[in-house]
């Protein structure tokens, strides 16, 4: 027994001198490690606040560079931020696809170089089959809208021939071409029906389209905002136009999270953006560190924040929420 423990003694010394050793290896300093994270839209997009928040915090934590661009939604802009990128042999690149085939050429040239690249916030539509990259890491579309539509149905009782208006910013990017299909399928599966309309990220242009659509349209039995700035206006605009119907919808925004506080929004999906610039910037400093793999992670879930959460949610809104 005697032997037995001072084998165990001498294996904890072992181990506790290992974890000193690691600490003290000049192998982990990763300030050598230098990723471009890459935002889709406009740098004024309030959306992506905490994505922002969440990569250059698993920056700090990992101690790692990285340095930021903004696309401003324009495919040709976006690669050319990601030739340069290429051209400056940056080490890794977390990115977006809201366009399926406007970067497959750009991602499958990076991995060729031997730069690893994680997507975040949308991916292309046939994941990993459509596309070069080696992971993402975000909402998965079709799922969410699966299941915020069957919330409205079962909490306002939208029965056959209902109909059901899903503005979007733009409708034929993926997201919203799969969000779509989710509330689709719920609404369709009850004999209800659906009608998609852009509206692109301006507030007031995206009120104004909103209420003359329900203007014209009086036979409107609810409104499924498919993005953040129509889920934002869509109170508003079923108020000037007069009406009295539900409104479900995507992602924070601070007029988002007051219309449900007040009762006036029933849930919004909340795809967690500050894990998509978090995991996706922490996944690619641990493959270029240990090579461990990047995967594909669901930050949406099925959870919606309703009145029941919708607190919590207030409280950390525009940092990690």
């Amino acid at each position: 027994m005697k032997k037995f423990l001072t084998i165990v003694a001498a294996l904890a010394t072992l181990s506790l001198g290992s974890v000193k050793a690691i600490d003290k290896d000049s192998d982990n300093d990763w300030s050598d490690i230098n990723i471009l994270f890459l935002i889709w839209t406009a740098e004024d997009v309030e959306f992506f606040v905490p994505s922002i928040n969440g990569a250059h915090d698993a920056a700090e934590d990992h101690g790692i560079s990285m340095y930021m661009e903004f696309g401003d939604s324009d495919t040709a802009k976006t690669n050319d931020i990601l030739e340069t990128a290429i051209a400056n042999e940056v080490d890794g690149i977390a990115m977006t696809v809201w366009d399926d085939d406007a970067f497959d050429e750009i991602v499958c040239k990076a991995m060729d170089a031997g730069i690893p690249v994680v997507l975040h916030n949308i991916d292309d539509s046939q994941r990993a089959k459509g596309n070069c990259r080696m992971a993402y890491v975000g909402q998965f579309f079709i799922e969410t809208g699966q299941t915020l539509g069957e919330r409205m149905i079962a909490e306002h009782g939208l029965k056959a021939g209902d109909h059901v208006f899903t503005p979007v910013e733009f409708p034929e990017a993926v997201y919203a071409v799969q969000r779509h299909e989710g509330v689709n399928n719920a609404i369709s599966a009850m004999g209800g029906t659906t009608e998609l309309l852009g509206t692109g990220t301006d507030h007031s242009e995206a009120l104004n389209l909103m209420v003359q659509y329900l203007l014209g349209h009086p036979e409107t039995d609810a409104v499924i905002g498919l993005g953040s700035t129509p889920t934002s206006v869509a109170v508003k605009a079923v108020q000037e136009a007069g009406m009295d119907i539900p409104v479900g919808g995507y992602d924070i925004t601070p007029e988002i999270l007051e219309n449900i506080q007040n009762g006036s929004l029933t849930a919004t999906v909340d795809q967690q953006p500050y894990h998509q610039g978090f995991m996706s910037v922490t996944m690619l400093a641990q493959y270029l560190k240990y090579g461990l793999l990047p995967a594909d992670m669901n930050t949406g879930g099925s959870g919606l924040i309703d009145k029941s959460n919708v607190d919590l949610a207030i409280k950390w809104a525009g940092t990690t929420r």
